[in-house]
């Protein structure tokens, strides 16, 4: 298929290429930026008129609910919402059921992501066997299927030597460690430690249970040297040991989700389970820190922690609500707005979402690592179609996700994703 894009502000974030100018794709590849080849015919024209042309978003973290929770999701539905949020490269999280620990289980859900034709799925592999933080996977084997990491989800390992045990293993091999910093003791509550909490009669998480676990993982990374990547951040000082550590040189990067961008404690309301996520939102001050931390690049990526939740378990008291959220939909949108209302670069805020999160994954992607989260000539055609001037009501009912829980329910969002382009075909048009 020979696609022409026309007429739309093409921009890069690797690069720094911002300007108006066509692209003309030609099969799974860019033939080219800005004038088309001589005797390019395109078998289809997007008139790209007053909208961006961006790199396809790249996720790091989304749950596809598949196997195991189909009641909450289906790869069908949920790689029909990666692809309505311009996301054409996701990492998927490895808890599902049963775990994301054999080799083929990993390869059954990428064959069959496959088929869907929508975005490029990457499975994360589980560090222990079952995440029950015993027994180290194959990791060898979880590489060969696919597998671009290796993490927990968020359940925390019981002891610290397994920890030790893999974060050594997997350097060893050249193997990268995710891991949400959370302490197995401290992190059990459902709401973050504070008056609010106190005044609601909800169990706390304090903000140690971040940073012992962080002061844990920077002693065993300076013992083992291994690559660990730290997901979801969410207290002002855990940014600042994040900080320390790569100032100290420490081959660290973390991510932190749209949830805790933007949002704080006081948007639980009257006990809104829409609001019950992992990690708990948290005060302003560590909501600032965060955004603080994102624009200067301590913090690298920008993540949607989508986690579609059947409607029945969120219908519960708060303490008794499942965690999580659908976002993989608001997740350029959500960048937009942080950037225009917090003064950050547009360049950042897209980088965050597709240069920054390929770097994140580094060599784990092989030859995709040149092409993927950027725009270039002879590079995959990866790419959406923004339309800047779009304002948004985020609804529910109107997301593709099977999930309809969202704390940004009822927000108004600026841009929209018009059109998503995967291996240089469409694979979703508003």
């Amino acid at each position: 298929m020979k696609i022409l894009i026309r007429n739309g502000r093409v921009m890069d974030p690797a690069s720094g290429f911002d300007q108006q100018a066509d692209i003309a794709i030609e099969g799974n590849k860019i033939a080219a930026i800005g004038s088309v080849p001589d005797g390019f015919v395109a078998e289809r024209e997007i008139d790209a008129k007053g909208c961006w042309v961006l790199p396809g978003l790249v996720d790091l973290a989304v749950r596809l609910r598949e196997p195991g929770h189909e009641h909450e999701g289906m790869l069908q539905s949920e790689m029909a919402a990666a692809a309505a949020g311009g996301v054409t490269s996701l990492v998927c999280l490895p808890d599902t059921d049963p775990v994301l620990d054999e080799q083929g289980l990993v390869e059954m859900l990428k064959f069959r992501a496959e088929k869907q034709h929508k975005s490029r799925l990457f499975p994360m592999g589980a560090l222990t066997v079952g995440l029950k933080g015993d027994t180290l996977t194959e990791m060898a084997e979880l590489t060969e299927s696919g597998c671009v990491a290796f993490g927990q989800a968020d359940v925390p390992l019981p002891n610290i030597q397994t920890l030790q045990r893999a974060m050594s293993y997997a350097n060893t091999f050249g193997y990268a460690v995710w891991l949400r910093p959370q302490d197995k003791d401290l992190g059990k509550g459902v709401a973050a430690s504070g008056a609010l909490a106190t005044r609601m009669g909800l169990s706390g998480v304090p903000v140690a249970a971040e940073t012992i676990a962080l002061h844990t993982i920077f002693e065993l990374i300076r013992g083992s040297q291994a690559r660990v990547h730290l997901c979801r951040l969410a207290s002002a000082a855990g940014v600042e040991l994040v900080r320390r550590a790569k100032a100290e040189g420490l081959n660290v990067t973390a991510d932190v989700s749209i949830n805790s961008l933007l949002l704080t404690e006081t948007d639980i309301g009257f006990f809104d389970s829409n609001a019950r996520l992992t990690p708990p939102l948290r005060q302003q001050r560590d909501r600032d820190a965060l955004s603080a931390a994102l624009a200067d690049g301590t913090i690298d990526a920008l993540v949607s922690d989508h986690t579609p939740v059947d409607e029945d378990a969120k219908v519960l008291p708060f303490a008794e609500a499942e965690p999580g959220a659908t976002g993989v939909e608001l997740l350029l949108s959500i960048a937009v707005k942080w950037s225009r209302e917090h003064n950050v670069p547009l360049n950042r805020a897209l980088a965050a979402i597709t240069i920054s999160p390929v770097a994140v994954l580094g060599s784990a992607l092989g030859e995709q690592q040149s092409q993927l989260g950027q725009l270039r000539v002879g590079g995959v055609a990866d790419l959406c179609i923004v339309n800047p001037d779009a304002e948004w009501t985020v609804e529910p009912k109107a997301l593709a996700s099977q999930g309809k829980s969202t704390p940004f329910t009822g927000y108004e969002l600026p841009a929209r994703v018009v059109t998503t382009i995967v291996d240089g075909a469409v694979a979703y048009q508003r």
